[in-house]
């Protein structure tokens, strides 16, 4: 039945997904109701679970449409020409800003994603975001200049560290928020960037020639 949602007219689509995706992303999994989702959306209940057939597949769904959009956009914004990984790595965290700007509901609904324990979807979310991360690893270290490295370096396992540090950085992030839902709304981005690029200069002096 999902296709046929799919296939309703683009702005309906949008009311339903945006009341479900903030239903999910302010209450998590177990506490959403989709009385609430189908009252924002001005929707009956039974044409929900028309589209989506239990609670479960609708959270799933708005899943992997929130990551499809983040990804898409992502990668097609990707300037794959610069082979200089510390640059690289300043865009992507430039990309994934505009995007959380321009995105700002799906963005919540991630985060809450990831940091949802709910049994019933905890293991489908941890699985897919690890495929996410596994790919996202094969692409963004394609076609790096290894050149730029002191010699006799190892570069699997200094990519590996550059790639540590920025995961270790947004999981640190992650952390934050988990232990104190109130973090997010005062998180400021740009000390955040200022504070990577620190990371990125120390990565830069200890491996760059």
């Amino acid at each position: 039945m999902i296709s046929k949602f799919m296939n309703l007219e683009s702005e309906k689509r949008e009311i339903i997904i945006n009341a479900a995706l903030e239903e999910f992303a302010q209450k998590g999994y177990k506490n959403a109701s989709t009385n609430e989702i189908v009252k924002k959306a001005n929707i009956s209940k039974g044409l929900l679970f028309h589209y989506f057939s239990n609670k479960k597949k609708l959270f799933l769904f708005l899943y992997d449409y929130s990551k499809d959009v983040f990804l898409n956009e992502f990668y097609n914004k990707m300037n794959y020409d610069e082979t200089d990984i510390i640059k690289r790595w300043r865009q992507i965290v430039t990309l994934k800003i505009q995007l959380v700007q321009k995105h700002p509901v799906l963005y919540d609904f991630l985060i809450a994603s990831a940091l949802d324990d709910s049994m019933e979807i905890k293991q489908e979310v941890e699985n897919q975001a690890k495929g996410v991360l596994e790919d996202s690893y094969k692409r963004l270290f394609n076609n790096i200049d290894t050149s730029r490295f002191k010699a006799g370096m190892d570069i699997k396992r200094v990519l590996e560290i550059i790639f540590w540090v920025a995961q270790g950085f947004s999981n640190r992030e992650l952390d934050h928020i988990k232990s104190d839902p109130t973090y997010r709304s005062h998180i400021d981005v740009n000390a955040l960037v200022e504070e990577f690029e620190l990371y990125l200069d120390l990565l830069k002096d200890t491996f760059y020639q």
